[in-house]
This record gives structure tokens, C-alpha cells and sequence, in this order.
């Protein structure tokens, strides 16, 4: 759960030479992060100091380090598998979709622009060039580096402008461990394709298979695995079995994997059209009936709602207002409903939002209104910060949490009129403490907040909640632990030790 405060690693004060591997996909959402993730932990288990690192990575849930850059969640998620800080460097090229082709380019943690599609591709270079800057200094710190490419390996249609799947292989020239999804089907294509269709040049750097997902009795896949190596000549590392951990959701692909408890109360999470750091609530998951509602979807049985961060406020209010959702949400509150605003949701509660044209076309809009803050956008910069604050005194919610750590990412100024602050220094409450709104990212990874917010929620209806414990165990150790009896991890070590 990256919002906690985790603790401080020290730098390995050991020097190697340039020890890496490159894990690829056949297709987007085979389990790369997960597997980067597990290595880093196994390697460092085995008393290997390593660095993730991912050279672009194109995803709306993202994290701010203790320097204040910003980077992809599943790279700060690999660093703390890796036991070490997580610094930009890791993804250096991190590309935030706005819709219509168009996306924000954060370059080594900080806004750099704006661009189209086709206008992207003639960064590349310098992107490359920046990002390969980003993997030495790695090297020079760490040693061993654990890379991963983006999406399908044989693109072939992007070959020539490729900054994270062949062309970074190109520029590394390390072993490359091939990852498929087995229970998307079609294992034997996605493999022999894969590698068939890669360069020349790329396609012998490729050492070692993985197969994800696997259900059911292993033995039965035994022949499967030796037709795979026969055809492609390259050895299967492991067949890892389908699992579920609680392990931060890398971009908007992992929404459709949620499966929604059936039992206790049921929290309402917008699903904006551009929704961002829908991390913020997966510990939440764990203990509550959280389902992502689309715009214009029913709201009226709902015990709560939250309206989460977005990457574009303006054009998802837009469709919140349109599609009667706005309406919905105020109709929930008149009804005694809790409504929690999360970066952007916490500026669409309130009354106005002003843009002088840094965040769409400038204008002004109505927000929700069931706050009382103005926000106005007033410049392309962005506040990067992590953040430890007390949640103010106010009944029945805040009052329960205490002290909650999280971190920033957003654009726009608020000034939040009559209401009082929800956190010492951030945010809005209502007199009532039914709605609140918050620019910090994570505050429901803080297990102080789910507890007051899920006591409040089942003592509603009557029922009775066990507080969750104030620490969360590691995840990384249970995966590491699969990794460990599944999958050829001497194989692996060889591998990065090459």
C-alpha cells in the first residue's frame, strides 16, 4: 500500500558491473509488473541488491516520491518489492492519456507537455536517450536492474520508434524473459508469434519463458511446456498458478479483473470516464462491497459514495453533470448518504471550478455544490508531494482516523469559502461530517481510515465491523514465496548475474 510511510532503505554499498535482465510481454496485462515485482523480491531474498525499471509506461495511477516526482504505480510498487526508495529514474517516461489521441508526457517526474499521437513519435529519441540516462544511473547505484517493456513485445507496426519493448532490448543488449497469460487462451500463439516476429537481432536475447495464470493440475501441461520449447528453442522458466494478492492495480485494464464482495456494505466508486489512482481503495476492497459505477448507472443503493481522482476534472464533471449523476449524488446526501471527494472528485464537490485554460478550455463550471470550494486552474504545474496530515475532529468519520499519510498530484487551487478543513491544512467537511473531500491520494490506504469510515458504514445498518490491524502484512513475501516453488529462480539468477 505505497501511500503508508515506508521505511527508509539503505543504498546497497556494493558495486557491480552492468547485471540486468528485460522482462517483456506477448500483449498488454500478462502479468509483467507482477513478475518484475516478484524477481526484484526473490533477488534481493538471495541477497542481490537490484532497481526496477520500466523505460515508458503509458497509466493514470501514479505516485509521487519522497522528492516529489512523479512515476507509474507499478514501478514504486516493484522499488518497494526491491526494498529500496522509488525514484523516478525507474520510469523515467510516464504518458497520462486526456482522450482524443492525446496524452501529458511526465518526463523524469515532472510535466513536460502535451502531445497527440502521432506528434509523440517524434519525441522518441530524446525520450530514449533521457530514459537510457535513467537506466545508467540505476546501474551505478544498484547493479542489478530488472527492466520491463510495455504492452506486446512484436509490434511490429512500431519498430522503428520503440522506446520500451525491441528498441530498449537493442539499447541493453541483456537476456529477455518472455511472459504470456495462459487464461486468455491461446498460449501456443501468443509464444511461437511473439518470438517469430521479433528482429533478427532481438529475437536470440530472448533466455527464458514464463506462463502466467495457470488453473487446474499442472502435470496435465507437461507435454504443452516441451512443444514450446521445441518450437521456439527456448527454455519454459515456470508455470506460475493463478493467485490473488492484494497488489496495486496497474492502470485502467486491471478494473475489469475487481470482483466485488457480496456481503457487508456496499461503497459506490465513480468510474469517470478518465478515473486516476483507483489504488486509492483497494484496501478498502478488502472488507467492503466496492463496485465501480459508470456515469448515468443507478446510485440509490448505495451505503456510500466517492468520487475519485480524474486526470481531466472539467471534461469528467461534464460527464457526471450530463448523464445525471450530479444529481444523483446530491439526491444520495439529502438522503443521509456519506459523499467523499478524492483529488478531482474533492473539486467537483464544490460550487465553482475556474480554468484559465490549463486544464481544458477555460471557462468557468459548476460543480456539485454540496461544498463550499472554488478551485481554479491557473497553470500547467502540478503539486507533487507526499503528505502526512491529522484528520480534523469532525463526526462521524474523520473523527476516527487520526493521523493518515498519502501523497499529491494534482492541478488547480482551492479555496474552500465557509466549510472547515477536512485535514490540517487540505480539503473540506461539511457541519454534518457527511461530506468531505481531500487532494490527498491514499488516505484509504491507511487502515485508521477504513476502520472509521467502515464502522461508521456498518454500524449504520446495525452490524458489527472487526477493525482491521494497524499494519498491513507484505504481499511481496507470499508472492516472492510463489515465485520461490514455481518458477526456475536459480535459472533467473544466472540470468542477471550474466
Amino acid at each position: 500500500m505505497m501511500s503508508r510511510r515506508e521505511p527508509v532503505f539503505s543504498i546497497c554499498a556494493y558495486q557491480y558491473t552492468n547485471m540486468s535482465v528485460l522482462v517483456l510481454g506477448t500483449a498488454s496485462h500478462v502479468g509483467k509488473s507482477t513478475t518484475v515485482a516478484a524477481i526484484c523480491r526473490c533477488l534481493v531474498r538471495r541477497g542481490i541488491c537490484v532497481a526496477p525499471f520500466k523505460s515508458q509506461n503509458m497509466s493514470l495511477n501514479s505516485y509521487v516520491t519522497p522528492e516529489g516526482g512523479e512515476m507509474g504505480i507499478a514501478q514504486a510498487m516493484q522499488a518497494r518489492a526491491a526494498k529500496i526508495p522509488p525514484h523516478t529514474d525507474m520510469n523515467p517516461v510516464l504518458l497520462k492519456p486526456k482522450g482524443e489521441s492525446t496524452s501529458q508526457i511526465v518526463l523524469c517526474g515532472r510535466p513536460y507537455k502535451d502531445v497527440h499521437i502521432t506528434g509523440y513519435y517524434q519525441e522518441t529519441p530524446e525520450l530514449l536517450a533521457r530514459a537510457l540516462q535513467s537506466y545508467q544511473r540505476l546501474v551505478s547505484r544498484y547493479g542489478h536492474v530488472v527492466s520491463e517493456g510495455a504492452g506486446g513485445a512484436a509490434e511490429i507496426n512500431l519498430y522503428d520508434r520503440d522506446i520500451a519493448n525491441t528498441g530498449l532490448a537493442r539499447s541493453l543488449k541483456v537476456p529477455v524473459i518472455l511472459v504470456a497469460d495462459i487464461e486468455r487462451g491461446g498460449v501456443f500463439g501468443q509464444l511461437v508469434g511473439t518470438i517469430s516476429l521479433l528482429p533478427e537481432d532481438i529475437r536470440p536475447l530472448v533466455k527464458g519463458i514464463i506462463i502466467n495464470k495457470f488453473r487446474g493440475d499442472p502435470s496435465i501441461f507437461l507435454p504443452g511446456i516441451r512443444q514450446i520449447e521445441e518450437l521456439t528453442g527456448v527454455p519454459v522458466l515456470g508455470v506460475l498458478p493463478h493467485f490473488s494478492l492484494p497488489l496495486p492495480s496497474e492502470d485502467s485494464l486491471s478494473i475489469g479483473d475487481k470482483r466485488t464482495r457480496l456481503e457487508g456494505v456496499r461503497i459506490a466508486v465513480i468510474r469517470l470516464p478518465r478515473i486516476s489512482n483507483f489504488t486509492d481503495f483497494e484496501l478498502l476492497e478488502q472488507y467492503a462491497s466496492v463496485e465501480y459505477v459508470p456515469p448515468g448507472q443507478p446510485l440509490g443503493e448505495y451505503d456510500c459514495i466517492i468520487i475519485p481522482g480524474t486526470k481531466n476534472t472539467i471534461e469528467d464533471l461534464a460527464a457526471v453533470q450530463e448523464t445525471g449523476t450530479g444529481r444523483m449524488i446530491c439526491e444520495a446526501y439529502a438522503r443521509g448518504i456519506p459523499v467523499i471527494g478524492i483529488c478531482g472528485g474533492y473539486q467537483m464537490l464544490g460550487k465553482r471550478l475556474i480554468d484559465d485554460g490549463f486544464e481544458s478550455v477555460a471557462g468557468v463550471y459548476r460543480g456539485l455544490g454540496l461544498l463550499d470550494g472554488v478551485t481554479r486552474f491557473v497553470s500547467y504545474e502540478k503539486r507533487t508531494t507526499q503528505v502526512t496530515r491529522n484528520a480534523s475532529p469532525v463526526e462521524p468519520i474523520l473523527s476516527g482516523m487520526g493521523e493518515v499519510s498519502g501523497y499529491e498530484i494534482h492541478m488547480g487551487v482551492t479555496d474552500p469559502g465557509k466549510d472547515r478543513e477536512a485535514l490540517w491544512g487540505d480539503g473540506q467537511v461539511t457541519d454534518d461530517g457527511l461530506v468531505f473531500g481531500t487532494y490527498m491520494h491514499g488516505i484509504f490506504l491507511n487502515p485508521s481510515a477504513v476502520n472509521a469510515l467502515l464502522l461508521y458504514l456498518y454500524g449504520k445498518k446495525g452490524r458489527n465491523f472487526e477493525p482491521i490491524p494497524m499494519t498491513v502484512s507484505d504481499p511481496y513475501e507470499e508472492l516472492a514465496d510463489l515465485f520461490e516453488q514455481h518458477i526456475d529462480m536459480d535459472a533467473i539468477e544466472r540470468l542477471v548475474s550474466s
